[in-house]
């Protein structure tokens, strides 16, 4: 009896938890961006951070972590102890994008990391300069396959989102473009409202400002339905790509094999973070699309992301 005792009783204790994870978080937590300060994933992150310190009394902070086009920060939450203690604002550009790109990539986006809770992001358009004198995408389009030597068009930087949807329809359509690198959305927004290039592929975050100032015309949305704030900018699903439902999105990961329980909590904290005024606010003013996601699916969400996008990748990569 006495063994029996004892053996229920290691049974019971085996299924409480350990001290460890009763108390996580009980100190700092490093949230790492694995690019540099200012862009849409790290005001992201720093606007999450600061909610989840609120949540669980414990400091939640940005590191900046670059190099690789991503993958060095991306490669060190990948390498990092599963004890919740190193997270990483992941996403397209950081684990579809980067590795498809680079063959030295050293880990898995799915099966190395834990994917935690879906934050969103902004759609694409195409916008061009009003010189160009193209008022619709169709238009854009014949422009296109008029120039023999290749219409020349910016993105934000090799394997951005905005190149990875010019590069899709370009190759549907057998016309020839000029990719003109940047790197990054500022210098080549830039460009594009001086009228350097005529055509740009850019995240709606980067040109709203521009559009509504009549420095730049979209012709094109990448969201699955027009949005309200551009009512008469029909989506390129509409325009025959159903395919291109895309945004430059972001989500919160951890490494492989984080725990259930921290996993669910912090899941939890961010989804409610999500209706908070103060959130709703910069989520708005960056043009983020978001939906409340599990942990289960945003690993499919990420899967299904993977599947797409890095293919295309891969053949910009082999382009180059």
């Amino acid at each position: 009896m006495r063994h029996l005792t004892a053996a229920a009783f290691v049974a019971i204790a085996a299924m409480l938890p350990g001290p460890a994870l009763a108390e996580w978080p009980d100190k700092p937590v490093r949230i790492i961006v694995a690019y540099s300060a200012g862009g849409a994933n790290d005001l992201l992150g720093r606007v999450f951070a600061d909610q989840l310190s609120k949540t669980f009394g414990q400091q939640f902070f940005v590191e900046n972590r670059t190099g690789g086009g991503g993958l060095i920060g991306t490669e060190a939450v990948a390498r990092a102890a599963p004890d919740g203690y190193t997270l990483q604002i992941s996403g397209m550009p950081s684990h579809v994008l980067a590795p498809a790109m680079n063959k030295n990539a050293s880990f898995d986006p799915i099966k190395d990391f834990t994917h935690i809770a879906y934050l969103g992001g902004p759609p694409n358009v195409f916008a061009v300069h009003p010189s160009l004198g193209v008022n619709s995408f169709k238009e854009l389009l014949a422009l296109m396959k008029s120039q023999s030597d290749g219409m020349q068009y910016v993105s934000p930087s090799i394997g951005s989102v905005g190149n990875m949807v010019a590069e899709y329809v370009a190759d549907k359509e057998k016309v020839k473009l000029s990719h003109i690198v940047y790197r990054g959305g500022g210098s080549a927004i830039q460009d594009l409202i001086a009228g350097h290039v005529k055509v740009g592929s850019m995240t709606l975050s980067t040109t709203r400002a521009h559009i509504a100032a009549g420095k730049l015309k979209p012709v094109a949305i990448s969201s699955e339905k027009r949005l309200p704030q551009f009512s008469d900018l029909p989506t390129l699903v509409e325009l025959g790509y159903p395919d291109l439902v895309v945004t430059t999105w972001y989500s919160l990961a951890g490494p492989a094999g984080l725990q259930r329980e921290i996993v669910d909590k912090l899941n939890a904290a961010v989804n409610k973070a999500m209706d908070l005024p103060e959130v709703q606010k910069h989520l708005e003013t960056e043009m983020v699309q978001t939906r409340k996601m599990t942990p289960a699916e945003a690993t499919a969400f990420m899967q299904a992301e993977v599947n797409k996008w890095a293919p295309v990748a891969r053949r910009v990569a082999a382009a180059k």
